[in-house]
């Protein structure tokens, strides 16, 4: 088993404050771990739909089938079909980077992760009744669309540099 620094820095880094906190102030340090198991608590459904819809997509799509429609061969339209899917898709952060993870371990390219990750914290397709009722839809669609440009061009940006 492989021993990854950097998670081994970060929760030494967690622990360490947690001492100084709980030293300097025993009674917030309980208030803030209150807290934090409540958002816990609250974020559990959604870690468990991560594990769930990581698993179904790596169970119904073999990594061959994501390799060509969504890895480097892919081109153009693999970068358009995964700024559709982030477009469309109502994923909260915390399950989408892992998930996108999955998929470039399974032959997506990078130009296509970062089109489905930008677009889907860009653009809100199913926000946009509300996005148009508080901008009006002139704005609306002219912020999602250019977002949607943007979000493409930052794809072949990611495949030129990497």
């Amino acid at each position: 088993m492989e021993i990854n620094y950097t998670v081994v820095f970060i929760n030494s880094a967690a622990v360490l404050g947690l001492i100084i906190s709980f030293y300097r102030n025993k009674q917030k340090t309980r208030q803030a771990l209150k807290i934090a198991l409540k958002g816990f608590i609250k974020m559990a459904p959604a870690i468990l739909i991560l594990l769930i819809l990581v698993g179904l997509v790596m169970g119904f799509f073999k990594p061959e089938v994501i390799s060509s429609l969504l890895g480097d061969q892919s081109g153009v339209l693999g970068i358009v079909l995964a700024s559709i899917a982030g477009a469309v898709l109502m994923i909260p952060s915390l399950i989408a980077f892992p998930l996108t993870a999955s998929l470039v371990e399974s032959g997506a390219s990078i130009m296509v992760a970062a089109a489905f990750i930008t677009t889907l914290t860009m653009i809100g397709f199913v926000t946009l009744p509300i996005e148009i009722k508080e901008m009006g839809k002139k704005l609306t669609l002219l912020r999602n669309g250019i977002s949607f440009i943007i979000a493409v061009v930052i794809a072949l940006l990611m495949g030129a540099l990497l």
